[in-house]
């Protein structure tokens, strides 16, 4: 075998036989011994990604305004000979570095698992076996089959089949699709939009089309609404800061005090009130939320569907596989004038393949086999040629030769599309029949195939129908109940009869208006939105219904989700707000979807908006605590400096604060949450109220401290300062128990990775002002009694918060228990 990585120019020149010389391969494949060699030699047929240096990457950290501010601290800490500031300034320009890194490397860790979840898979043939493998284990000189819904996995020369239409716009940047005959050249990435064919592997890798002229850049991150507010939140504190910094650089100017010491308190001030963990917090409680999601079956292509899954209030749901248990049965056949039943079976088995696992072809071809006289006559027929199902004519075609060399053509699909080819008076007679069948079929629960042969002179005529059943799952019922119970209304989505659909509907307790799409599609835009909003499901719907749909429900401002399994869903995947790939799902609408489901039913996606809404809970969370922090912090300095000429904590305590707030914070990705019963909005006026009160409340507590400290004890300004100090380092920890509830603080149990991140932070800060380490020392009596002031003040605050709640809620402001 020659090991020469061959041109594109070469490829389409070589016929299809010149190929399998080259690659010494044959259209039975080739065996797995003689894969793995290949595998060696071409290495996995997989793109590779920029590596990025570790050791720069961690270096980066120290680039940017945050860090560059605290490197002008520290620099300036070491003008002015306060080297204790200095190291410590350094140590939390270190750690901010460490905890960015270690945190990215961890999301990026979890979001590299997940697109291993994701890889493609491939149908190929091995040892004269087909058989379903890992893309990237493909090689050249491999046959694979590509059909309907498929991404090609490697460069293909393409040798058995009718055609392929292929869309390469991915690759080309053209829109329309291309058709692909024998001898033609499949490109990887592209998306196989209708037929089936099989090919010769001649490139993976880095050595196909895609891999050479591709250049690989990062993929642009959408940035959701959550996202957006929480990064508003950001940019509120900064200018908060900014304009209190700049009263206290005034009063220092006016007071002739140090122009460089001022300098450096105002920059270490400004980094402890600025969210500095902002992208960690994100990143890694996204990564942590999707990691959790793939562990109930439901894997996260883009991490921002998270957020998005939160609000979903309406979720259209396929009723095949998602709903129904996708365990098709077949009941008693009926054969038309002139077949029996066994014909009727024997020809439906013959227009379907097993080898493309299609659950249809499958349930016929298991009902063919316990059927003796059936298996007994498959040997006498010989397969031609075979269309397969094609999404727009609705049926797939075999060209049958029979044991006396006679060849006529048969069709499996769905019955008005096999109505449609008879033709004159058999057309007529056999419409009336036909429908009244499929109606009675349908109020039983039925999907209904119909199947026609041709006759000598190339007549179709209809053989007969065969009634399909599919069960609704057992948990379906009580999952649309509890989707129901937290504010999701769910809408079944199926291409079936309506009949079909209100019967499974009154099954699973959704309501019986299920309407078929032409009660909407020719409407005005007013009428439509109103019929869709008020529908419990469609029926007879086209894939190009359901973009439709979606767009219509967006209309009245409702985040909707919707589910899909086809390559013609994609559109409607891309659409909607939280686009949901259904397991089972064509690798085209895995690659438009926000989310892929790898377990069948309703529960998976249930299990999602839980989760996503236990994220929102623990953002939402970060986001109060961090304002309250803020306004606690700088306005208790700023006022205590502009009122009492007294500067209440040094440079170096504010350091070390930042540096105690840096663990629980992160915990907040491992915190124990209540999902919300209802869907997540982001109201303002809830997070600016709540922190506002408990930064109100902590600004009154820090100064009742310092009255303490100053008119009862009559401390010294350095002792006074260290008292101050350990108070709003205990506070602050606590206020983080304040905010992840709306109840009492005891109400919901946190983790024991934000218990003990918080108390053991607390106990350092304790040993730190007790033992005087980089700052004065103070006794351990005035430590206990901060500790006491602060639980209490703790207790205080926690009673207000809830009656603060219960008031907003009554005032109309409302919010989610």
């Amino acid at each position: 075998m020659d090991g020469n990585i061959l041109d594109i120019s070469e490829i389409k020149k070589l016929s299809v036989k010149d190929l399998f010389k080259k690659f010494s391969s044959g259209k039975k494949g080739l065996s797995d011994s003689s894969a793995k060699k290949r595998i060696e030699q071409y290495g996995f047929n997989e793109i590779s990604e920029k590596k990025v240096n570790p050791l720069l990457k961690f270096l980066s950290y120290f680039w940017g305004p945050i860090p560059f501010m605290i490197e002008v601290a520290a620099v300036l800490s070491a003008i002015i000979n306060h080297w204790e500031d200095f190291w410590v300034i350094f140590a939390l320009l270190l750690l901010n570095a460490i905890v960015g890194f270690w945190q990215e490397y961890k999301a990026d860790d979890a979001i590299n698992l997940l697109k291993k979840k994701l890889a493609l898979k491939a149908r190929v043939l091995r040892d004269g076996k087909w058989k379903e493998v890992s893309a990237k284990e493909l090689v050249p000189g491999d046959v694979v089959r590509v059909r309907l819904g498929d991404i090609v996995p490697a460069d293909l020369k393409l040798f058995d089949g009718d055609y392929l239409s292929i869309d390469e716009s991915s690759l080309t940047g053209e829109s329309l699709p291309v058709e692909k005959h024998t001898e033609d050249v499949a490109f990887s990435g592209s998306v196989i939009r209708q037929g089936e064919m099989n090919g010769l592997v001649v490139a993976t890798g880095m050595n196909t089309f895609f891999g050479r002229t591709a250049k690989l850049v990062e993929e642009a991150k959408t940035i959701s609404h959550f996202q957006k507010a929480v990064i508003k939140i950001g940019n509120y504190l900064i200018v908060l800061a900014a304009f209190m910094i700049a009263i206290i650089f005034l009063a220092s100017l006016f007071r002739n005090e140090s122009f460089l010491d001022t300098l450096q308190f105002a920059l270490v001030l400004t980094i402890a009130a600025i969210p500095v963990a902002l992208p960690a917090v994100l990143s890694v409680t996204m990564a942590v939320g999707a990691s959790v999601l793939a562990k109930k079956k439901a894997i996260v292509s883009k991490l921002v569907a998270i957020e998005e899954m939160a609000g979903m209030d309406i979720l259209c749901s396929d009723k095949t596989g998602t709903i129904t248990k996708n365990e098709l049965t077949l009941a008693e056949v009926l054969p038309f004038k002139g077949f029996i039943a066994d014909d009727v079976l024997l020809f439906a088995s013959l227009a379907s393949r097993e080898e493309d696992q299609d659950p249809i072809d499958s349930a016929i071809i298991n009902k063919s086999k316990s059927v003796k006289t059936i298996v007994e006559k498959w040997d006498s027929f010989k397969i031609k040629d075979f269309k397969p199902f094609d999404p727009i004519i609705k049926r797939t075609e075999a060209t049958i030769e029979d044991s006396e060399g006679k060849t006529y053509r048969i069709s499996k699909g769905a019955p008005q599309a096999i109505l449609s080819l008879l033709t004159g008076e058999n057309k007529e007679k056999m419409s009336e029949l036909v429908n009244r069948q499929i109606e009675d079929f349908a109020a039983k629960g039925f999907r209904t195939l119909g199947i026609a042969k041709t006759d000598e002179k190339g007549n179709w005529h209809y053989v007969g129908l065969i009634p399909l059943f599919d069960p609704p799952r057992e948990d379906s019922a009580e999952t649309i109940k509890t989707a129901q119970n937290m504010g999701v209304n769910v809408k079944m989505v199926t291409g079936d009869h309506t009949a079909i659909g209100k019967q499974i509907a009154e099954k699973v307790n959704l309501g019986n208006n299920i309407l078929e799409v032409s009660a909407f599609l020719d409407k005005p835009e007013k009428e439509a939105i109103n019929i869709v909003e008020k529908a419990d499901g469609f029926a007879q719907v086209y894939p190009e219904h359901k973009y439709r749909i979606v767009e219509l429900l967006q209309e009245k401002n409702h985040i909707v989700g919707m589910t899909g399994d086809g390559v013609n869903d994609s559109p409607a995947l891309k659409k909607a707000d939280v686009g949901i790939a259904v397991a089972g799902a064509t690798d085209a609408a895995k690659s438009a979807a926000d989310i892929v489901l790898t377990s069948p039913g309703l529960s998976v996606i249930i299990d999602a908006i839980k989760e996503s809404r236990s994220i929102f809970q623990r953002m939402n969370s970060y986001a109060i605590y961090r304002i309250a922090e803020t306004i606690r912090v700088l306005f208790f300095i700023t006022l205590a400096i502009l009122a009492f000429d007294f500067y209440p904590v040094t440079a170096i305590m504010i350091v070390l604060l930042a540096l105690f707030n840096d663990a629980p914070i992160m915990a907040i990705a491992y915190d124990n949450v209540k999902y919300s019963k209802n869907p997540e909005k982001w109201d303002m006026r809830i997070v600016l109220s709540m922190a506002t009160f408990l930064g109100s409340i902590g600004l009154i507590s820090s100064f009742g401290i310092f009255y303490i400290g100053q008119e009862v004890l009559h401390l010294s300004r350095e002792v006074l300062q260290t008292f101050i100090f350990l108070k709003l380092a205990v506070a602050g920890h606590l206020t983080i128990f304040l905010t992840r509830t709306r109840g009492p603080f005891w109400t919901i149990k946190p983790s024991s990775v934000m218990f003990w991140s918080a108390v053991s932070t607390k106990i350092l800060a304790t040993f730190v002002a007790v033992y005087g380490w980089f700052i004065t020392p103070i006794s351990w009596n005035l430590a206990l009694m901060v500790w006491g002031y602060a639980l209490v003040a703790f207790l205080i605050s926690d009673f207000l918060k809830v009656r603060i709640y219960t008031l907003l809620d009554h005032t109309g402001i409302k919010f989610h228990k």
